[in-house]
């Protein structure tokens, strides 16, 4: 829970943002004034990006979610301990010894969901939130695809 609220409260913020947007679309293409017409629409495609990324972004964190508490329940999330800096990042070394195991075992099943979104939690808790978010993106695909 603790981890939803955040994104509540974001995603209730964007979608005040979105609803502002929309209103300032519709009277600036209410206007009839072709240059407002232009600002409308241009508004109006910003707004289904809005909608668009908002919508990508929770089923992202739905599904990562779901998956997270399906590996808890199997017992398989990874609880390697890394030392960490006084500001609270780990250490590149104690990372870097780490990825080895997790990258093999994608290797190994690269059909596999669990070996995937295992990785993901390594490369989060490393701080690579890219590689995370694309290791994780994969084990949903491919634990859709298993259904």
């Amino acid at each position: 829970m603790r981890a939803r609220l955040p994104a509540i409260l974001v995603s209730a913020f964007l979608v005040i943002c979105l609803i502002l947007v929309g209103q300032k679309a519709l009277v600036a293409i209410g206007t009839g004034q072709p240059i407002a017409i232009v600002i409308g629409i241009a508004l109006v495609v910003l707004l289904l990006a809005g909608v668009w990324a908002l919508w990508r972004e929770l089923r992202f964190g739905s599904a990562s979610s779901r998956l997270g508490r399906l590996l808890e329940e199997r017992g398989l999330v990874p609880e390697d301990e890394v030392p960490v800096r006084p500001s609270g990042r780990p250490e590149r070394a104690a990372v870097d010894e780490l990825f080895p195991a997790y990258r093999a075992a994608v290797e190994a099943e690269p059909e596999s969901w669990t070996a995937w979104f295992r990785l993901g939690i390594v490369y989060d808790g490393a701080g690579d939130r890219i590689r995370a978010r694309q290791a994780i993106r994969e084990a949903i695909r491919l634990e859709r695809a298993a259904r």
